[in-house]
């Protein structure tokens, strides 16, 4: 993101760099958590038209104004010709603000923990009470069928291009009553995972209650022998428990800040 106007150099609104320091504390607790590593990436909505992304990084080495990029929702394109490189994927972001207004923040995550649920007959589903809004199956979007109407598409299972990131923003289903996808979550076939929130602390808090549903989901199949012996809420279940999860987000927020401002990997220069 440009800070510097001409020659002179000049300070960003304070709402502004508040915004960019909790992207890049976000950054950080999504490494810190290992729902990214060196791949992966989180986006913020800054108006019907515009959102922000770090420029093609790893999310624990953001850490600068500098390392900011603004991007066209339409398009998915670089608002600055001179921007630096970005994320590839980009289009995943830019169709799913396009599909959902309501959404502000999306997280797209490699989780090793997540990934086999994609590649399965097993559906990932709530199992785990911080997890409710899985709800009683998370859809799986699968790459293959946008190749199948573009047989000169590259098949490395990248979302490059709108066509395929409005392709996977339809697997999370109509707008609800508030405007916000039907399911905030889903798989990529052999790939990860999207997740989707009304703000950045939520987007976060659903990618790593997603991971640790996964874990808690595995590890009981693995006691009963089976993931038929898996107790799974019912919907109702799974409604009200994904009510009560968002009402309580902002608790662990300034938890995981802590832990990522204490840790000398991380560096917030905002």
């Amino acid at each position: 993101m440009a800070t510097n106007s001409g020659s002179k150099s000049h300070r960003l609104p304070d709402d502004e760099l508040a915004l960019i320091r909790k992207y890049i504390h976000g950054c950080h607790i999504l490494h810190y958590y290992n729902i990214v590593d060196a791949y992966g990436h989180l986006s913020v909505r800054l108006s019907e038209s515009v959102f922000m992304m770090s420029r093609y990084m790893a999310p624990a080495l953001v850490s600068s104004t500098d390392d900011m990029v603004l991007y066209d929702v339409e398009t998915g394109e670089a608002l600055q010709k001179d921007a630096p490189k970005g994320f590839s994927e980009r289009f995943i972001h830019s169709e799913i603000y396009k599909a959902y207004p309501k959404v502000q923040s999306v997280v797209h995550s490699h989780s090793l923990e997540v990934v086999p649920f994609s590649i399965s007959s097993t559906p990932l589903r709530a199992c785990f009470h911080m997890a409710g809004f899985l709800g009683t199956a998370v859809p799986v979007w699968d790459a293959a069928t946008v190749y199948r109407d573009d047989p000169l598409a590259s098949n490395d299972m990248l979302v490059r291009s709108t066509g395929m990131g409005a392709s996977l923003a339809k697997a999370l289903g109509p707008a609800d009553a508030e405007g916000l996808p039907k399911y905030p979550v889903a798989l990529m076939r052999g790939h990860g995972f999207v997740a989707t929130a009304n703000n950045i602390e939520m987007a976060i808090s659903k990618s790593i209650y997603t991971m640790q549903n996964a874990q808690i989901q595995r590890a009981a199949a693995g006691l009963s022998g089976s993931m038929e012996g898996v107790r799974f809420f019912s919907e109702r279940e799974a409604h009200d428990a994904g009510l009560t999860a968002i009402a309580g987000a902002a608790k662990p927020w300034p938890l995981w800040v802590a832990e990522v401002k204490g840790h000398a990997l991380y560096k917030n220069c905002v």
